[in-house]
């Protein structure tokens, strides 16, 4: 099955899916013990005994546990309490290092299991005739599913029907624009992603219409899950910083061995009992290592986390907050990674004027009019849930609605005193969109689109 070159008959056909009733219950518990929940495959979690060894992996880490080693021997057989202070000092050194990794590792983990439990998104689905809401993770391939502008496309899925639908992909294809979809389009087998405009995609949003569509695709089999792979077959490396520990500690380690056997040598051709200068010999050798050197680099370390914890920056693991200050250049595809995908309005050209005016929150009443008559003739909405504005539809249209909302004119009010009774929306050929409003008795037209094309 090719979803997005097939027709709908022989998708819904190839997935056994009744185009108005949807799957019945027995059919989505086939298809759930099948296809498993619609979620992106995870790596086993490590327990915390794991990674507390794992913090020993640091090769001066290891030279230190052998000093005290050979430190502890040392101290065994000469017999003196006092010598026991540097084995027992080096170990809460190690031990401390450890814990603290560890520590770091479970905060960055249950902060980030909080904002997976945050973001579970819903779905409306209709499954034998019924349309219910559900967990976007019950999904399975063959599910009908409603979609309308604001909502969290949970699945990759073929449309059906679809009326003014615009999808926001810039997760996926990176396109800051949002893509205009249509389920009566024929799409070439070939085509990449961003030309499919009979498909959306999990990951993305509904920015404007609504849309039926069959699901196609579920967790690892979607695009994004596609994605998810690629970046579960990367190794895990070292950061620049872990490289640097790692190779001073080979140095320190092979300086510290050169240098015992070096004292040794001389201390035995000098009739030095064997026994004497060796013990002599370790202890120099043990004594060249930099105890405290870990335990400082962890602090320091530490203290780079919670400053960048400030910053609402999350670090999973402690040598991490050090790469970021080695990197010279990072190279990143700025919409909705860099930025929010959120336009602004700034300014506006009124009729006449020779230079733009700024957008303020009291505006003069020419400005006024223009903000009035662009919301008016916007399917965008601007929602305030908790002091925070939450824009749904088209990042263009919702600017103009926001802008207006500062400025005591909310879309609601505007739709209030001048209803719309008519509208002919955007299209690609047009580039306008039209509406009429009843104002005062009258019909009013309103129109909106590209600067370059004559009404």
């Amino acid at each position: 099955m090719c979803p997005h070159h097939d027709s709908i008959d022989q998708v819904l056909q190839s997935l056994s899916t009744n185009p108005t009733a949807g799957l019945t219950p027995e059919q989505v518990k086939e298809r759930q013990a099948k296809y498993g929940p619609n979620k992106l495959r995870e790596k086993p979690k490590k327990t915390t005994f794991q990674r507390f060894l794992e913090q020993f992996k640091d090769v001066m880490i290891l030279i230190l546990l052998a000093a005290a080693a050979i430190s502890f021997v040392i101290a065994c057989i000469e017999k003196d309490p006092t010598e026991f202070f540097e084995p027992v000092l080096i170990l809460l050194i190690v031990v401390l290092n450890a814990v603290m990794g560890v520590v770091q590792e479970g905060k960055a983990e249950k902060v980030l299991e909080a904002l997976k439990g945050l973001s579970a998104p819903q779905a409306r689905v209709i499954r034998g005739g019924e349309e219910q809401r559900i967990d976007a993770a019950d999904l399975v391939p063959g599910d009908l599913i409603h979609l309308e502008a604001g909502d969290f496309i949970p699945a990759d899925a073929r449309l059906i029907r679809s009326a003014s639908l615009k999808s926001e992909e810039s997760a996926l294809t990176g396109e800051s624009v949002p893509s205009e979809k249509d389920a009566g389009t024929v799409v070439d087998e070939a085509a990449p992603l961003g030309d499919r405009c009979n498909m959306v995609f999990s990951g993305c949003s509904i920015t404007n219409g609504a849309a039926t569509a069959v699901v196609t695709g579920t967790g690892m089999e979607t695009e994004m899950g596609k994605i998810a792979s690629l970046l579960d077959s990367e190794t895990e490396g070292q950061t620049p910083l872990q490289q640097k520990l790692a190779q001073l500690g080979k140095y320190l380690g092979i300086l510290a061995l050169v240098a015992c056997a070096i004292v040794f040598a001389v201390g035995v051709a000098n009739g030095i009992p064997v026994l004497e200068i060796f013990m002599t010999a370790v202890s120099l050798a043990v004594s060249a290592i930099p105890e405290g050197l870990p335990a400082i680099v962890t602090i320091v370390l530490s203290i780079g986390v919670q400053r960048m914890v400030k910053k609402n920056a999350i670090i999973r693991r402690l040598p991490a907050v050090e790469t970021l200050g080695n990197a010279s250049i990072i190279c990143s595809d700025k919409t909705g990674t860099l930025t929010q995908n959120r336009m602004t309005l700034v300014k506006v050209f009124l009729d006449g004027a020779k230079d733009p005016v700024d957008v303020v929150e009291k505006n003069a009443p020419e400005v006024r009019k223009l903000l009035a008559c662009g919301t008016l003739c916007s399917d965008g909405s601007v929602v305030v849930r908790d002091g925070r504005e939450e824009l749904i539809g088209d990042p263009t249209e919702t600017s103009i609605v926001s802008a207006a909302r500062k400025d005591g004119m909310p879309k609601e009010d505007l739709n209030r005193t001048a209803p719309r009774v008519a509208e002919l929306p955007f299209d690609s050929d047009r580039k306008l969109m039209t509406t009429i409003h009843q104002v005062d008795g009258k019909l009013v037209a309103i129109t909106k689109g590209a600067f370059d094309v004559s009404v």
